[in-house]
């Protein structure tokens, strides 16, 4: 899934270069080259989809030289994870009825990726088998209040039966989960058959499933395009968590640690990347600090930068944008690019 904006990371992220196509950590590739590569280890390129929005198509061909346009699901419309979720799932069905599916978004970050490749070949196994829908759940290191909530059956085996989502808690609820022993981050990763994701359209999301399946066998066919042109924004603007897995009964978890950051904020950067003595995190720059410490500096590579005096800030320099912001203040970014837009312009947001 490539479809996203990623608006709090702005200035890098902007509606026209969203930052799964950055070089967010400055190793050398985007978000979604590395997400693209480590899927590659186990799943041919050839059976990787990219769903993203019709505007990306050039940027995603020009990142990633081993997909083709036919390795493209084109969304014409912005719409939350259900529909591109469905829309994949009909086309791989139309190919292969008994396929295993692997959703990721590809803005997240793994360190481990060997072990995360293990684990979604046990998800494989275990969706080949019965009729569940999987997700993976991190374990939790910190009582982090940034992120859902998976509340997980405790029994013997490898795979838990999930017993509820829960949203975004406060600082003492979360210390109550992590304290349980019974709660995962919910990371937005799932393993299903393609018959089961559909089947559960069928029965929490009938309309969307007629929306995008009318019988007509269009998919991989030269009438997809068109098709998914006309109906794709007919279909409820909604998340797959909100409309499947939160009303499934067959929902199951796989506990997982493959050092998992999902880079949804600066903050979330902060806290992934290497710091100096005075807690600093720089990407790109060869920076100077003076009586500065707990700042996250971002601009061009190579760039000469100088801090003295600031704490806890965010500073992020991308052409002829800078932005500084105090790291506590991180939220107010969508209010800040909403600002920007109506001051200076679409092309600056």
């Amino acid at each position: 899934m490539a479809g996203g904006v990623g608006s709090r990371f702005w200035p890098m992220s902007t509606q026209e270069h969203p930052k799964q196509f950055h070089d967010m950590l400055g190793v050398g590739q985007s978000l979604i080259q590395r997400t693209f590569e480590r899927i590659n280890n186990l799943v041919p390129s050839t059976n990787i989809l990219i769903a993203t929005n019709a505007r990306y198509e050039d940027l995603v061909l020009e990142q990633l030289p081993k997909a083709t346009k036919k390795s493209l699901l084109l969304e014409p419309s912005m719409r939350n994870t259900a529909p591109c979720v469905l829309y994949a799932a009909l086309k791989i069905y139309e190919e292969n009825p008994d396929a295993i599916i692997l959703v990721a978004p590809s803005d997240h970050w793994i360190d481990d990726e060997t072990e995360f490749i293990n684990n979604i070949q046990t998800s494989f196994d275990a969706c080949a088998k019965e009729d569940i829908l999987m997700t993976l759940g991190i374990q939790p290191d910190s009582p982090n209040t940034g992120y859902g909530y998976i509340q997980f059956k405790k029994e013997a085996s490898e795979i838990k039966k999930v017993e509820s989502f829960r949203e975004k808690p406060n600082l003492e609820t979360a210390k109550e989960f992590l304290k349980s022993g019974e709660y995962l981050w919910n990371a937005g990763i799932f393993v299903w058959s393609a018959k089961s994701i559909i089947k559960a359209f069928k029965e929490f999301l009938p309309n969307m499933l007629d929306t995008l399946d009318n019988g007509a066998n269009v998919y991989n066919s030269d009438f997809e395009d068109d098709f998914i042109k006309t109906n794709y924004g007919k279909c409820e603007n909604i998340s797959i968590d909100f409309g499947i897995m939160e009303q499934a009964k067959n929902v199951h978890v796989l506990p997982v640690d493959f050092g998992w950051n999902d880079l949804g904020t600066w903050g979330s950067l902060y806290n992934k990347l290497e710091k100096d003595t005075d807690k600093n995190a720089v990407v790109g720059p060869n920076t100077i600090f003076r009586d500065a410490n707990g700042n996250m500096i971002k601009t061009q590579s190579g760039k000469k930068v100088v801090i003295q005096g600031l704490e806890d800030f965010i500073v992020v320099e991308k052409e002829d944008i800078l932005l500084i912001c105090p790291r506590k203040d991180e939220q107010d970014i969508k209010q800040i690019v909403a600002e920007v837009k109506d001051t200076f312009g679409d092309e600056f947001s």
